[in-house]
């Protein structure tokens, strides 16, 4: 019963996304990836790699254990509501957050200066999950989507904040290591496909009664043959003549 209840996918491609992370950050800790290779790098051809592999790649510990956790709850969500289309928005949304980042211009919104930043991290790929499952619950308005989509706001509504550059909110010493521009870019491509895909699969259920003239005594066979098999039912039934008050006069006036 539980394997019917649970798709094998939402928890297989859950665990592959996590081993693929946790291998490739291994591969980082034995010296390979070094520098701002794997990574993307804006507006320049040696950072296209990174639109494939830089959701691998991580930091440090701490980065990859604060992605993990939501790769695997989103993912999850994704493969186990959204079969038809999990595997295009899992695709397409990492392809398409990756090269959005690399044609963004690597300039900090403060000074104007240019900056050579190098990024990555899966935390793109956790915005295209987070807004694509909540816009399409809300496109959709499919009460078990609306639901996933209450619980990602629950979870990760916090997810916004990283949209904006943490310069705005703190005094910071040195330029953020963390790209606001991944998140945003995630953040875009995940409610464009939520859009793109609003039509496939669930919907809103509509039921008879939503519908206008729904219902149609000529074409009820049912009804239309107890009316023939029990003519007596549809008689007019004898009816009390409503009393006339003046007939009553003298009985009031002995009261």
């Amino acid at each position: 019963m539980f394997k019917n209840i649970i798709s094998k996918r939402a928890v297989i491609i859950p665990l592959l996304m996590l081993s693929a992370m946790w291998f490739g950050y291994f591969l980082q800790m034995q010296g390979f990836f070094q520098s701002c290779f794997g990574a993307i790098i804006p507006l320049l051809p040696e950072g296209l790699l990174g639109v494939i592999t830089s959701p691998l790649l991580h930091g440090n510990i701490d980065h990859i254990i604060s992605n993990s956790i939501p790769v695997a709850v989103l993912l999850f969500l994704l493969y186990q509501f959204y079969p038809l289309v999990a595997n295009k928005v899992f695709i397409i949304g990492w392809l398409a957050t990756g090269l959005l980042v690399w044609l963004l211009p690597p300039i900090d919104i403060l000074t104007g200066d240019y900056m050579y930043t190098c990024t990555i991290g899966a935390s793109g790929v956790v915005y295209v999950l987070a807004f694509f499952l909540f816009f399409s619950g809300v496109f959709k308005w499919n009460m078990k989507l609306l639901t996933i989509s209450l619980l990602v706001v629950l979870y990760y509504g916090s997810l916004v904040w990283g949209m904006f550059p943490e310069e705005l909110f703190y005094n910071l010493q040195e330029p953020s290591k963390i790209s606001w521009q991944a998140h945003l870019s995630g953040a875009v491509v995940g409610s464009i496909i939520a859009f793109a895909f609003k039509n496939v699969g669930d919907r809103k259920k509509k039921y008879i009664w939503e519908f206008p003239n729904y219902y149609s005594e000529k074409d009820d066979k049912l009804w239309q043959e107890y009316k023939e098999n029990h003519p007596e039912d549809f008689l007019e039934l004898p009816y009390k003549k409503r009393d006339d008050i003046w007939d009553h006069l003298d009985e009031l006036r002995k009261k």
